[in-house]
C-alpha cells in the first residue's frame, strides 16, 4: 500500500490493514514522501500499533526523491509482488469529479496487481 501523511493516506492504510485481514497476507506499505531518516514516521508508527497481530508488516519501503510517485507505487508492487495495490485518492473539482489524478491513472493503467482507490474518511 501506498502511505503519504494526509487523511486519504490515512484511509488507505486502513483499507490495506483490513484487506490484508481478510486475505491473510501480509502488509507492505511504501511511504510516498521521501525520507532523510531510516526511521519510520512518527505518524505511520503510531498507525502501525493498530495493526491487528494477525497481520504480519513487512518493513518499511520509502520512495527515492529522484522517482516519480506512480513509478514507486509500480515497482514496489512488483517488487513484494503484491496481490492488491492501495493508494488513497483526494477529492477533485466539480470538473475533475470525473477524472482521477494522473498518479492514480498511471497506477491503474500499469499496476501488476488490482488496485483499490480509497477516498479520505474510509473508517
Amino acid at each position: 500500500m501506498a502511505y503519504n501523511a494526509s487523511p486519504q493516506g490515512e484511509s488507505a492504510l486502513r483499507a490495506a490493514t483490513a484487506e490484508a485481514e481478510r486475505r491473510r497476507q501480509d502488509l507492505s506499505v511504501l511511504v510516498l514522501t521521501p525520507q532523510e531518516s531510516p526511521d519510520v514516521p512518527s505518524d505511520l508508527a503510531h498507525l502501525l500499533d493498530g495493526v491487528p497481530p494477525s497481520v504480519k508488516v513487512k518493513p518499511v519501503a520509502y520512495r527515492a526523491e529522484s522517482e516519480e510517485v506512480a513509478d514507486s507505487i509500480i515497482d514496489a508492487a512488483e517488487r513484494v509482488a503484491a496481490s492488491l495495490v492501495v493508494i488513497g485518492a483526494r477529492k477533485h473539482s466539480t470538473v475533475g469529479t470525473f477524472l482521477v489524478g494522473s498518479t492514480t491513472q498511471q497506477v491503474l493503467l500499469d499496476s501488476p496487481a488490482p488496485v483499490l482507490v480509497v477516498k479520505a474518511g474510509y473508517a
